[in-house]
């Protein structure tokens, strides 16, 4: 009797949230099977089209037009360990995981930025479209990954649909936020300026907000490429191919050489994706 007089949040009803949610993504994917179902079929097709270029080209061709496009895009050391690193990574043996990997970090990414970029610039230009993502994507990035696995399985099963889908919702924040902080940076009075020589909103929109803002877009752009290949290793969990699969199967091998040449293999990828983005970055505020 003391314990409940010194404990009254003994007596509080249980909330049923957990029930809630259940009942809620059984509904959903009950009435948006057709809808799932044609998305994975298009996503699946998408996934083998892509891997299977990239593993049909053959390595060293692949590894030079890599090293190429760094340095179009970077500059001379990047190109320099793209090279070296990709050629560790074939050394490895890890050549078709990683480019399994790749083919899914650059599709997730791709339909990141296409769904966040149009969020972003609503969200700049509507405070009240503002108000409403704005709290949703604080939520969305203090959630643990492994979270985000949990209902892709349910409406999309196991292997890389769930992955990319997982990959696309946990990469997509930093996208919608940066775009709209870099819109929202734009002087207003260079706006007021532009409507006083009589353009349209789209054109204020095209040729002035969105160039101006590119720096902050294409840094939301790094972010999300970087978030994209953390998700896709943990994706690893609920079937996912690529190196994700090499480090999950080495740690429960307790096989320690073999899971640190996949992480390092995931390092490589990494930098590399980074530093092209950065660069990228650096142009556009220099330009």
């Amino acid at each position: 009797m003391i314990e409940k007089i010194l404990n009254p949040l003994e007596y509080l009803p249980r909330l049923p949230l957990g029930e809630g949610i259940e009942v809620a993504i059984e509904w959903l994917r009950v009435h948006l099977s057709p809808v799932t179902r044609a998305l994975s079929e298009v996503m699946q097709s998408l996934i083998v089209r892509m891997t299977d270029g990239l593993i049909w080209l053959p390595p060293l061709v692949l590894i030079i037009l890599f090293s190429l496009i760094a340095w179009r895009l970077s500059n001379r050391s990047v190109a320099a360990f793209s090279f070296a690193g990709l050629i560790l990574i074939y050394n490895f043996g890890l050549w078709p995981a990683a480019m399994q990997t790749l083919s899914l970090v650059v599709l997730s990414a791709v339909v990141s930025i296409c769904i966040g970029i149009p969020m972003g610039i609503a969200g700049a230009r509507s405070e009240t479209f503002h108000r409403i993502v704005w709290p949703v994507l604080d939520l969305m990035q203090t959630l643990p990954a492994f979270v985000y696995l949990i209902p892709v399985v349910f409406f999309f099963r196991m292997g890389e649909v769930p992955a990319v889908m997982a990959t696309v919702v946990f990469a997509m924040p930093p996208v919608i936020r940066l775009t709209g902080l870099g819109i929202r940076q734009v002087p207003k009075e260079l706006v007021e300026a532009c409507g006083a020589f009589g353009t349209t909103e789209w054109q204020k929109l095209v040729k002035v907000q969105l160039p101006l803002a590119m720096p902050t877009i294409m840094a939301g752009v790094n972010q999300c490429i970087m978030l994209s290949l953390s998700m896709v290793v943990i994706a690893a969990m609920i079937g996912a191919p690529g190196l994700g699969t090499k480090v999950w199967g080495a740690i429960q091998r307790l096989n320690i050489g073999g899971g640190f040449e996949s992480g390092l293999a995931v390092v490589v990828l990494a930098i590399i994706l980074d530093r092209i983005t950065q660069n990228l970055q650096n142009k556009k505020i220099q330009g």
